[in-house]
């Protein structure tokens, strides 16, 4: 099965190839440019397939209000919308937006479910292979799972016990820690990844996808081992984006699976998944009592109020108050 699966061109408008190639242009994320690429496409269907250089503000404020009342949408979503339409309007059509005055989704704030240390530990004990040991990167180091999934051989820097994090969530780049239990594991993949890369190597299939330009700026980098994916797919697939055959970082939904059957036979009846495993991380280390900004720093969040949402789910709730009854 291919990592990234080819687009159906029958399925792209003139238009919507067009912005598909601005977006390649701007050097933007393959999940970015499938996720703008849906966006344009409902909102061309909300304006009744009217070309957006025809329209402008209006259409954009109408459609965003649709989202949030009709839809109920959440205001990440209609974040995410917003932002598709800015770059539409921006890059593509060069008619920038000005004013918009549109409905705005009602903020929610969620607790996050949380997994004791016990229940992380029964987790992962019910994951096997790489997956195990990517479970125990998101637990004991805070990281997305499509941080984690996108690491680099070079990423991981022994000597300093950190792990670099590039181009994470807003194109943003942070230092975490290296926990010192999966030195060894993590040895162990990189010898595996060495061994699958020499292989590749001699298939004359051994390059990976680098990011922005760096392909034109060091031709050789692409076939180096440093660049290589930490957790490389198990085949070769085609990347619609230069259509050539290269061996991609294992798929997120691959991840995630393995971890929901995992949660499900540790008996747990949360509503969890694979971002649990950060948000527990963040508790634990508020529980240690490690300081917010600290934490903010490890999990690459731009605003504290973010991380303060983990005060909520600490045992004494946020300002340690103890029940009566205890």
């Amino acid at each position: 099965m291919n990592d990234i699966p080819i687009p159906l061109e029958q399925e792209l408008s003139p238009f919507l190839r067009h912005t598909r190639e601005v977006i390649r242009a701007r050097g933007l994320a393959y999940m970015t440019e499938k996720t703008y690429l849906g966006w344009i496409r409902r909102y061309i269907y909300f304006i009744n397939r009217q070309h957006p250089k025809d329209v402008g503000e209006q259409q954009v404020s109408d459609f965003l209000s649709y989202l949030a009342v009709k839809r109920q949408v959440s205001v990440n979503t209609q974040k995410t919308a917003l932002n598709a339409l800015v770059f539409l309007y921006r890059d593509v059509i060069l008619k920038p937006l000005k004013e918009l005055c549109h409905t705005y989704a009602k903020v929610s704030t969620r607790i996050p479910t949380v997994f004791t240390h016990e229940e992380a530990c029964r987790v992962i004990a019910l994951l096997e292979g790489v997956y195990q040991l990517l479970a125990e990167l998101m637990y004991g180091t805070g990281l997305r799972i499509c941080e984690v999934i996108k690491l680099r051989v070079k990423d991981i820097d022994f000597g300093m016990n950190v792990i670099l994090v590039r181009h994470g969530k807003g194109n943003k780049d942070r230092v975490t820690l290296l926990p010192q239990k999966l030195i060894n594991a993590l040895k162990n993949q990189l010898d595996l990844v060495a061994a699958m890369h020499s292989i590749d190597l001699k298939d004359g299939v051994g390059e990976v996808y680098l990011p922005n330009a760096l392909a034109k700026k060091y031709p050789n980098a692409a076939k180096e081992l440093g660049w290589q994916y930490l957790f490389p797919a198990s085949t070769i697939s085609t990347d619609p984006r230069a259509n050539k055959r290269r061996r991609h970082h294992i798929m997120d939904s691959f991840v995630q699976k393995q971890v929901k059957v995992a949660i499900r036979r540790a008996n747990i009846h949360k509503k969890a998944g694979s971002h649990t495993f950060r948000h527990s991380f963040a508790t634990r280390l508020l529980e240690k009592g490690y300081d917010l900004r600290t934490i903010q720093e490890l999990l690459g969040h731009s605003d504290v109020k973010t991380t303060e949402i983990y005060t909520h789910v600490v045992k004494r709730g946020r300002l340690g108050v103890i029940s009566p009854i205890d």
